[in-house]
């Protein structure tokens, strides 16, 4: 009898022992799970050749210098407002400058409070493409797959933080696939409006807007495209990247599994780039133009740098030897590489005869991430992306158009990337293209220096965390915590000292106009699952403290 009960025990204990390792593990077996299934469900086949189409008569195509100016639009990621030298800083204490992206201000203009559509990328991206506030159709939170809220719940559980990640489990999956969690067919796009006027439109890089027909970059104007399929620079066992992982954030933990290294071409199967994908998309960039210097073109340039997960190209990490912090040189190298790519593009204007009809702008969809761990990249700004705080939304927005921007200018009025499609329709020649109420301003004007400044308010809106900028006075409101926040940027433009309870008066006229703004806007087209906590002044590798400011940011 003794010997029988051995015999159960021991292998009772054994079951015992591998169930209570695999709960453990419970977070590793996760992520290595979702990418075992990822790599099994998807097919990418090896690189090929890009070929941009040219006009098929050169000399029917070709335009008379000053006619139909072409519109470059480069668009970082995430990129940190102390991430440039032009500011005075720069990264890694200003010992990696940044000459080319800081030459389109230096000579052109710089406008000085720059605003991202959100403190997020897809909601940013669909207002750059429409001019109007991606609230006024539904294009609320950020597209994540199905399925995603439970693996953020797994990944995050357990921790010790004082604020945890909030996943609601009751929230029914949308009734709208992932790969249809986009921006409507039904909004007008940048690209279609300047098709229209007979330019080329061209895109190359991210896109987020929908990943599937109808919501792709060619059903939304563009005549061709270029498109990020997955989103790792190289694959992690490349000997030309050097990669950063950071073990405190559960999201970079997933990325690591759940992306992989494709790009697809008017809509082809996914294939493998040529290189680093950053230098890949400029290589490109550069082959376009060069297609169509004879015609007027739009080219939207989306580079996926410098988004996690951080990947350097080995070259560029090797040049940076004197970076000792090894996250920090990683993320240096792959803002150095922006920084080359902006270079070859403004080169290549040159070299082709473009420059002078050319408009440049370049910014960022939104301000440098807390999960990336590196304290110094919004400075002198408070808070990161996820955030309505400056560090989130106060982003770089350079424009230079030899000849018509005068060098070296300066325009201290409030724009927003909302601003980009009425400026380049107007820099086009073009009235009455508008279909739908558009929330932009025209900075042509501006541009040129006809006129001086201008006031306007902007919001911003992520489910209940909402915000408004209204003649220097910028709120903050929240659900959770149960806040507001009310600055006066004019007089203390880092956002240190809370007002809210000193001014009433302005908290409830900006709340005023707050609610006449969400008054107009629609329903989201699918529904918040996740809250994350972002501290306000510390990044995702510190811990938080009872004192610390921060938010929860709805998706």
């Amino acid at each position: 009898m003794r010997f029988l009960n051995w015999k159960i025990l021991v292998p009772v204990l054994l079951v015992a022992v591998l169930i209570g390792a695999a709960y453990a593990e419970r977070k590793t077996l996760l992520v290595n799970a979702i990418g075992m299934y990822m790599q099994w469900n998807r097919h990418v086949e090896q690189n090929r050749a890009v070929a941009w189409a040219a006009p098929e008569n050169e000399t029917a195509a070709a335009r008379p210098a000053g006619e139909r100016p072409n519109i470059v639009l480069i668009v970082a990621d995430d990129l940190g407002f102390n991430d440039l030298s032009f500011f005075g800083g720069g990264v890694a204490g200003g010992s990696v400058p940044t000459p080319h992206i800081d030459s389109i201000a230096r000579e052109g203009m710089n406008l000085s409070n720059g605003y991202a559509g959100n403190a997020v990328c897809a909601p940013s991206r669909a207002m750059i493409m429409t001019g109007r506030y991606s609230t006024r159709f539904g294009f609320e939170f950020t597209p994540v797959p199905d399925g995603m809220q439970q693996v953020i719940r797994v990944l995050s559980s357990g921790d010790d933080r004082l604020h945890p990640v909030i996943v609601d489990a009751d929230v029914p999956e949308s009734d709208i696939p992932f790969a249809q969690r986009g921006m409507p067919a039904s909004e007008t796009t940048i690209a279609e409006v300047l098709q229209e006027a007979g330019y080329q439109t061209l895109h190359i890089g991210k896109w987020h807007l929908g990943r599937t027909e109808g919501f792709r970059p060619r059903d939304q104007g563009f005549d061709e495209s270029l498109m990020m399929e997955g989103g790792l620079y190289l694959p992690e066992s490349s000997p030309d990247v050097v990669n950063s992982k950071q073990p405190f954030d559960f999201i970079d933990q997933a990325l690591w599994q759940v992306l992989n290294y494709s790009v697809s071409f008017n809509d082809s199967v996914p294939f493998e780039p040529d290189g680093y994908l950053t230098d890949y998309f400029t290589e490109e960039a550069v082959s376009a133009i060069k297609a169509n210097r004879d015609r007027p073109f739009f080219l939207y340039l989306a580079h996926w740098g410098v988004h996690t997960p951080l990947q350097a190209a080995k070259a560029d990490y090797d040049a940076l030897s004197h970076i000792e912090d090894h996250r920090l040189r990683v993320y240096a190298a792959m803002v150095r590489s922006l920084d080359r790519s902006v270079g070859q593009v403004l080169q290549t204007l040159k070299e082709e005869g473009l420059e002078e009809n050319t408009l440049v702008i370049f910014t960022s969809d939104n301000g440098g991430a807390d999960y990336v761990g590196l304290p110094e990249i919004n400075q002198p700004y408070r808070g990161w992306k996820l955030t309505m705080f400056e560090g989130g939304t106060h982003v770089p927005f350079f424009a230079k158009w030899p000849g018509r921007i005068a060098p070296g200018s300066r325009l201290e009025s409030p724009v927003s990337h909302l601003d980009i499609l009425p400026t380049s329709a107007s820099v086009a020649g073009l009235s009455g293209w508008e279909v739908k109420p558009i929330d932009g301003v025209d900075l042509l004007p501006y541009l040129t220096g006809e006129k001086e400044a201008f006031e306007r308010p902007i919001f911003w809106r992520e489910g209940y965390y909402q915000a408004v900028l209204h003649q220097g006075w910028k709120m903050h409101v929240s659900d959770n915590p149960d806040k507001v926040w009310l600055f006066n940027l004019r007089e203390d433009p880092t956002e240190q000292n809370n007002l809210a309870e000193a001014k009433p008066e302005k908290v409830a006229e900006l709340k005023e106009m707050l609610a006449a703004f969400n008054a107009e806007q629609a329903e989201p087209s699918w529904p918040s699952v996740s809250e994350l906590p972002v501290l306000i002044d510390k990044t995702g590798a510190e811990k938080a403290e009872p004192g610390d400011e921060y938010i929860y940011w709805p998706n």
